[in-house]
C-alpha cells in the first residue's frame, strides 16, 4: 500500500482546513472540503487510515495526510481552523487535551459529532478561557450529505464564524441558492439546534412506521402498493427525504425476490439525541410529547421476547379495516401530515424555551432555512415554516399561524378517523395518538388541571390560584369531607 505523502513541522503550513477522525463522516467532509478549493490536513490517531485515505479515496485532491497530532497541527495555516469528527464524549476532551498544548491564541476547534449541548458549553467557555475559539457544529446528511452537501449548524465562539464560515457554507447543501449553513448562537446552541432536529427525525421516522403499519397490518395492502402510496405522498405536501426512502424502501427485494424490509428484525436502535430531546423539553418544561413517544416506542420495540411472549398470551381485536381503501389512504396522509405540524410546533417551542434558558438569540427562520437541504428532515414543508418565522419572528407557536391552521383544520378530520380505525383494529399509534392529543389539550381554553391541583392540595397542602383572583395570588385550602369547604389566602406554592 502506498505510504501518505507528508510533510515535516517545520515545512511550512499550506493547509485551510484540518479533519481530525477519518470515519466516514470524516473522510467524506474532507473531500468536500478539498472540492470546493480548500487544501486539507487529515490526522487518524489509527495513522494506518490515514495512509490508506490520501492513497484511496483522496488521491488526486488536495489532502495532507499527518501522523502525529504535531505534524498536522503545523501544515496548517493560522488561524488553525480543525474540525473534530471523533465519537461524543471522553474522546472529544481527550483531542482538546492534546490540541490545546499545540494551538495559540485566535486558533479554532469545531467540534462536528453529536455532543451534548451542556459539554460543549462547558467546553466552549474551557478553550475560551485558554484563549482560543470554539464552535460546537451539528452537522446532519448522513454519510451522502457528508460528502455533497449537508445542513451544517455550527454556535460557540462568535469570532469563529467569520473564519470557517467560507468553507462551511460552500460544502453545505443549499436550497434557491441559500447554503444550509449559518451561524445559530452562542456556546451550545448548534449542537442543541441539531439535537431538537434529531428528536424531529425521530417523531418523523415514528410517523411514518406507524402509517406503514396501518397500510400493511390494517389494509393488506402489498410492499409493492406501499410503495406506490408513499410514492404518491412524496409529490404533495409530505414531500421529503424521508417519505422519499421509504418509497424506496418498500420497493426493495432480498435475493430470493421478497420484501427485504421484512428480514429486517423489528427492534429500533438508537443512539441518545431523541432522548436527549425528550429530557431536555421536561428539565424546560416544554411538551415534546410525539418526540417522547417516539423514544419509547424504540424501547417497546426492543422488548421483543416480552412482546413476543405477550403476542401469545394477550388478546386484541381483529386488526383489518374494512372501509374504502381510497378514503382510508387519504385519512392516513391527513394524520401524517397533521402529526407532522404538531411535532414541529412543539420542536421550535422547545428552541424558544431553550433559548430563554441559556441566553441564546435564535433566528427560527434561518434555523427552518437550514434544514430544507442536506439534512435527514428535509421537506418541502420547512419551506412553509421558515416563512412563517420570517412574517412574524416572534410567532409562539406555528399552529397560530394561518397556514399551518388552516392544514391543521383540513387534516383534522381525517387524523380522528384514522385514529378511530386504529384504536379499534388494535395497532398501536403512539405518535399519532400523542400529536392528537397535544392539539386537543393545546386549543382547549379549559383543561381538567384544576382537579390535579385540587387533589396536590388534598394530600400535599400545595397551594393553588383561583379563577376568580388576580394570576399569582395564591390560596391553601382545608378540605372537609363532609361539607368540602374552604379556601384561604397563602403567601407560597
Amino acid at each position: 500500500m502506498m505510504r501518505a505523502v507528508t510533510i515535516e513541522p517545520t515545512s511550512p503550513a499550506r493547509a485551510d482546513f484540518g479533519v481530525v477522525g477519518l470515519a466516514v463522516m470524516g473522510r467524506n467532509l474532507a473531500m468536500n472540503m478539498a472540492d470546493h478549493g480548500a487544501t486539507v490536513a487529515v490526522y487518524n490517531r489509527t495513522t494506518s487510515r490515514v495512509d490508506e485515505f490520501v492513497a484511496g479515496d483522496a488521491a488526486g485532491l488536495a489532502v495532507l495526510g499527518a501522523h502525529s497530532l504535531e505534524e498536522f497541527v503545523s501544515l496548517l495555516k493560522r488561524p488553525r481552523r480543525i474540525l473534530l469528527m471523533i465519537k461524543a464524549g471522553p474522546p472529544v476532551d481527550s483531542a482538546i487535551d492534546g490540541l490545546l498544548p499545540l494551538l495559540e491564541p485566535g486558533d479554532i476547534i469545531i467540534d462536528g459529532g453529536n455532543s451534548l449541548f451542556t459539554d460543549t458549553i462547558q467546553r466552549t467557555r474551557r478553550v475560551e478561557e485558554a484563549g482560543l475559539l470554539y464552535v460546537g457544529s451539528g452537522i446532519s446528511g448522513g454519510e451522502e450529505g457528508a460528502r455533497t452537501g449537508p445542513s451544517i449548524m455550527p454556535g460557540g465562539s462568535s469570532a469563529a464564524w467569520p473564519h470557517i464560515k467560507p468553507t462551511l457554507q460552500s460544502i453545505a447543501a443549499s436550497v434557491d441558492g441559500v447554503p444550509c449553513c449559518d451561524w445559530v448562537g452562542a456556546d451550545g446552541s448548534g449542537h442543541y439546534v441539531k439535537m431538537v432536529h434529531n428528536g424531529i427525525e425521530y417523531g418523523d421516522m415514528q410517523v411514518l412506521a406507524e402509517a406503514y403499519d396501518i397500510l400493511q397490518r390494517g389494509m393488506g395492502l402489498s410492499h409493492r402498493e406501499m410503495q406506490a402510496v408513499f410514492a404518491d405522498w412524496n409529490q404533495g405536501p409530505l414531500e421529503s427525504y424521508l417519505v422519499e426512502i421509504t418509497a424506496d424502501i418498500m420497493g426493495t427485494v432480498d435475493s430470493d425476490g421478497s420484501p427485504l424490509v421484512e428480514r429486517i428484525l423489528d427492534t429500533a436502535g438508537q443512539k441518545g439525541t431523541g432522548k436527549w430531546t425528550a429530557i431536555s423539553s421536561m428539565e424546560l418544561g416544554q411538551p415534546t410529547t410525539l418526540v417522547a413517544e417516539a423514544v419509547y416506542a424504540r424501547v417497546v420495540s426492543a422488548l421483543i421476547d416480552q412482546r413476543t411472549a405477550a403476542a401469545d398470551k394477550l388478546n386484541g381485536p381483529a386488526a383489518g379495516l374494512d372501509d374504502d381503501r381510497s378514503a382510508l389512504i387519504s385519512d392516513l396522509h391527513d394524520a401524517v401530515y397533521a402529526s407532522k405540524i404538531v411535532s414541529y410546533a412543539q420542536g421550535f417551542m422547545l428552541l424558544a424555551a431553550a433559548a430563554d434558558e441559556y441566553g441564546w438569540d435564535l433566528d427560527f427562520a434561518s434555523i427552518a432555512s437550514m434544514w430544507r437541504g442536506g439534512c435527514i428532515i428535509r421537506s418541502r414543508f420547512l419551506g412553509e415554516l421558515m416563512t412563517a418565522y420570517e412574517q412574524d419572528r416572534d410567532l409562539s407557536n406555528i399552529l397560530l399561524n394561518d397556514f399551518f391552521a388552516s392544514a391543521v383544520d383540513e387534516a383534522q378530520a381525517g387524523w380522528r378517523r384514522t385514529m378511530q380505525r386504529a384504536v379499534a383494529a388494535g395497532i398501536p399509534v403512539p405518535a399519532f395518538s400523542s400529536a392528537l392529543a397535544f392539539f386537543d389539550g393545546y386549543r382547549s381554553r379549559r383543561v381538567p388541571a384544576n382537579l390535579i391541583q385540587a387533589q396536590r392540595s388534598y394530600f400535599g397542602a400545595h397551594a393553588f390560584e383561583r379563577i376568580d383572583s388576580e394570576r399569582g395570588e395564591f390560596f391553601k385550602a382545608t378540605w372537609n369531607r363532609a361539607s368540602g369547604d374552604v379556601s384561604s389566602p397563602s403567601g407560597h406554592a
